[in-house]
């Protein structure tokens, strides 16, 4: 009877909002998952402020970052499954309320412990919008238009990381680190209204529900435990490696183990259960398993260069916070300019072409990088910086729309919660490899350096001097001038084995971008319009 009478109360709502704009739908969900990942980038420059605000230590207030990570990456993954079972609307809407209400207790926690609480509870409800929004276009546009759709999605995911740092740091600079969070309140209440006016479910989604509580409710609980092990063992493992040494700790040891095992085991349960949490089957699908590893790959790159450029501009050129999100955000603007030219590209292009064009470009933009020195100037970096941002223009939408291209409409959630779990992951593993390649061969060419920086040479002689010299004029003793003149020296060595270190690192990064080329052509062509390439 409840089912009769929730398909009666959803039948006229859907004749009347069937006629709604589509793109009246596309900001609506777009500007939903764009609040959610501004969010991460601008709590990331905050965390000074926070510290000092709440009286606790850098590494203390790292938590409020991983306390959301984790917890978003266990949602994330069974959001299609969520979405299915409660109704796609009802939890799209929850998720906006959830992360407004879980935003306010943020900017309002007087204490770490209770920011970090609030923080994971806002991971929680927040993790949801990413997916439903993508599967929300996915449903709105038919396949031949939804290139335009995953582009109005795409300057939500793309563009917020590249403007976060700025406008975080302008705002915790002339405000309060509380305004990050606050903000969020008056803006989910406008995306709550506008959501619930033009939201529906489909036919298909009401069908679907109506025949899952017909057959009684089934949660996949031992896949829901593996699922909170294994990714929070993970999302620590990589959020806390590089700071804990990585096997040099017991404790991240014990996580990898752990990580390891309940993941393994996830994996084999839900590829045998009847209705599982997350439907693994779909990576199965040749177009969308080969997309999937490229979406990892993307969030491998653009978070891991996000996380580089900012670091080297301030470390080794001297550039303040602000001027260093000034370094990203013209990529940003790039890909806002660009996305709608790509999106209208890929019903008239074969996507698999647009992909390559991305992938060369985004490598090459992060090859030039590697001729970066210590008196680069501010236009080269930016530069790069759009170059790279075109690249990664030209690869979001196509590889969203090759991927769900012959997939069922019923399963767009479930591949939706996939993909962007795997770019949120590969994002995550992209810092991780980041800041770990930068410690490690700044160690290793640094003891290159300090080899050839003996009395016995020179060169290493002669600067010494003319720096004792230097020092000695500053009515400093010759000795106390020695002592200085050598530390200016180690100083030196230092920032050059910094300066390498971080070539090493762009050089790494457009090398493992370059490789994924091979597995484009492994994906199937789309035929011409959008439609589905053939069924296996």
């Amino acid at each position: 009877m409840s089912a009769v009478i929730e398909g009666a109360a959803v039948a006229p709502g859907a004749r009347r909002r069937r006629g709604a704009n589509p793109w009246v739908v596309a900001p609506t969900v777009g500007f939903a998952a764009f609040m959610e990942v501004l969010d991460i980038s601008i709590a990331n420059v905050a965390l000074q402020h926070i510290a000092g605000s709440l009286a606790a230590s850098t590494e203390e207030s790292t938590w409020v970052l991983t306390s959301y990570l984790v917890t978003n990456a266990i949602v994330l993954p069974m959001s299609g499954w969520l979405a299915s079972t409660i109704g796609r609307r009802r939890y799209f809407l929850g998720c906006i309320i959830g992360f407004s209400l879980t935003s306010l207790l943020c900017g309002l926690a007087p204490s770490l412990g209770l920011l970090i609480v609030a923080r994971g509870l806002q991971g929680i409800t927040g993790g949801g919008l990413q997916p439903t929004s993508q599967a929300i276009l996915a449903d709105t546009f038919p396949p031949e238009r939804r290139g335009q759709a995953f582009a109005a999605y795409g300057l939500a995911v793309v563009f917020a990381p590249a403007i976060g740092p700025t406008l975080g740091g302008w705002i915790t600079d002339n405000f309060s680190w509380r305004w990050v969070f606050l903000l969020n309140v008056p803006v989910g209440a406008v995306l709550s209204f506008l959501a619930a006016r033009v939201l529906v479910d489909s036919p298909e989604e009401v069908a679907q529900r109506k025949a899952r509580r017909a057959q009684g409710l089934s949660v996949d609980y031992l896949g829901f435990a593996l699922l909170v092990i294994g990714m929070c063992a993970l999302q620590v493992v990589l959020d806390k490696g590089q700071e804990d040494d990585w096997f040099g700790s017991v404790f991240i040891t014990d996580l990898v183990i752990t990580s390891t095992l309940a993941l393994a085991a996830f994996i084999v349960w839900e590829l045998r259960h009847a209705d599982p949490i997350v439907d693994l089957r779909l990576l199965a699908n040749r177009n969308f398993g080969i997309g999937s590893m490229l979406m990892f790959m993307l969030g491998f790159i653009l978070l891991g260069s996000t996380v580089l450029l900012p670091l080297f501009v301030q470390t080794m050129l001297g550039y303040t916070a602000t001027d260093a999100g000034l370094v990203i955000s013209p990529g940003g603007f790039a890909i806002m300019a660009i996305m709608p030219i790509v999106g209208a590209l890929v019903a008239r292009v074969d996507a698999r072409l647009l992909i390559v064009v991305g992938l060369v470009t985004a490598s090459l933009a992060l090859w030039r990088m590697t001729s970066f020195d210590l008196d680069v100037d501010y236009a080269t970096v930016a530069w790069a910086r759009v170059y790279q941002s075109l690249g990664l223009a030209f690869l979001f939408i196509p590889i969203n729309t090759v991927a769900f291209l012959g997939l069922p409409p019923a399963k767009s959630g479930n591949a939706s919660a996939i993909i962007n779990m795997m770019r949120n992951v590969g994002g995550s593993f992209g810092i991780a490899l980041a800041t770990t390649l930068l410690a490690r061969r700044q160690q290793s060419h640094q003891n290159i350096l300090v080899a050839h920086v003996t009395p016995f040479s020179s060169a290493y002689d002669a600067t010494v001097q003319s720096l004792q010299q230097a020092f000695l004029t500053q009515s400093a003793s010759a000795a106390d001038a020695l002592i200085q003149a050598q530390a200016a020296v180690y100083a030196m060595v230092q920032k050059q084995a910094s300066m390498l270190a971080f070539i090493d690192a762009f050089w790494a990064m457009g090398a493992l971008f370059l490789a994924m080329l091979p597995l484009v052509l492994l994906m199937r062509k789309p035929e011409p319009g959008g439609a589905p390439p053939p069924a296996h």
